[in-house]
């Protein structure tokens, strides 16, 4: 079964791993290593004054290579398998890495390139894709220098070249000037006195303006206002916020084996439940669901400590 679906134009593993990148911090890759994204903000290279947009950063760690169930449940759901083949593939994609990378680097398409050495993996991510979302559309531009020294210089030595000079004549101030000065001294004082009196004007109709407001005012508070028809209250509903995140416990070909599971985990404290059925007719059992990725992997980890070591991480929104 794996081997036709291996040979019937499979997506490569690097693709399903990006299509996570843009809406989760990291994608583990089963048995191999996790992938990061870390936000990044816009920034500037001085040195060719390209601009750059916010983006997402992508580091890779070896050390996170315990199977989350994300990238299996999102081939799974994607290529219509069963959980175990999705697991399957990545498994011979792995053991296809591993192989390559003994003699040459390994491209990842939208990633970055993988080498080994010193039997350390290394990771140089590639700068083609940028995975922050808000960011999309925005791409690096240049910006032409700004010389404002280089033009500073050039008005000095013009200045120094052509220097303005003013003669004496040019000093003396001519006779219709004085009066003309003059006459606008006079024309100054008669708007001034004209604005003091419309000012006056303005300041009496303020105090009639103010006494008829204040008798206007009187009849108000005498006066008694009742309303026929109040109107309806108005009533708001304000909706939870949703948890999508799910460590499962299992899948039942029987429905009244999961609801039996379900009744034997709330009494052990777990908030157990049926999630539905999905597209292989089992009733899909958790044992909690949460409001993030973070909440359910601290939850995951509990669980498998406590209780299951084989549960696993579901998104589905209900």
């Amino acid at each position: 079964m794996l081997y036709v679906l291996l040979n019937y134009n499979f997506l490569k593993l690097a693709n399903y791993i990006a299509d996570l990148l843009y809406r989760y911090e990291c994608v583990i890759v089963p048995g191999f290593g996790g992938f990061v994204s870390n936000n990044r903000s816009a920034r500037i290279d001085t040195f060719s004054n390209t601009f750059y947009p916010p983006y997402k950063q992508i580091s890779f760690n070896s050390q996170l290579n315990s199977n989350d169930g994300l990238l299996t449940n999102y081939i799974s759901n994607s290529e219509n398998l069963g959980y175990e083949s999705a697991l399957n593939y990545i498994k011979f994609e792995v053991e296809e890495w591993n192989k390559k990378l003994k003699f040459q680097d390994l491209e990842l398409e939208g990633l970055g390139a993988l080498s080994l050495e010193n039997d350390k993996l290394l990771f140089e991510p590639s700068d083609k894709v940028n995975y922050l979302t808000s960011s999309f559309g925005l791409t690096n531009f240049v910006s032409p220098e700004i010389k404002r020294e280089m033009y500073r210089e050039q008005v000095i030595a013009l200045e120094e070249k052509t220097p303005v000079y003013f003669t004496e004549e040019r000093k003396r101030t001519p006779n219709y000037l004085k009066y003309a000065a003059i006459f606008v001294i006079g024309i100054s004082s008669l708007a001034l006195a004209g604005k003091f009196y419309q000012d006056y004007r303005n300041s009496q109709a303020a105090s009639v303006m103010q006494a008829e407001q204040n008798v206007m005012q009187q009849k108000i508070e005498k006066a008694t206002f009742e309303i026929a028809k109040p109107l309806p209250a108005v009533q708001l509903e304000i909706t939870a916020p949703k948890k999508n995140f799910h460590v499962i416990a299992g899948a039942f070909r029987i429905p009244e084996n999961a609801e039996r599971i379900v009744v034997k985990l709330k009494e052990e404290g777990y908030d157990a439940r049926i999630l539905g059925v999905n597209k292989w007719g089992l009733s899909v059992v958790s044992f909690n669901s949460y409001l993030t990725k973070e909440e359910s992997e601290a939850g995951l980890e509990q669980i498998q400590q406590d209780k299951e070591k084989d549960a696993w991480i579901l998104f589905q929104e209900l």
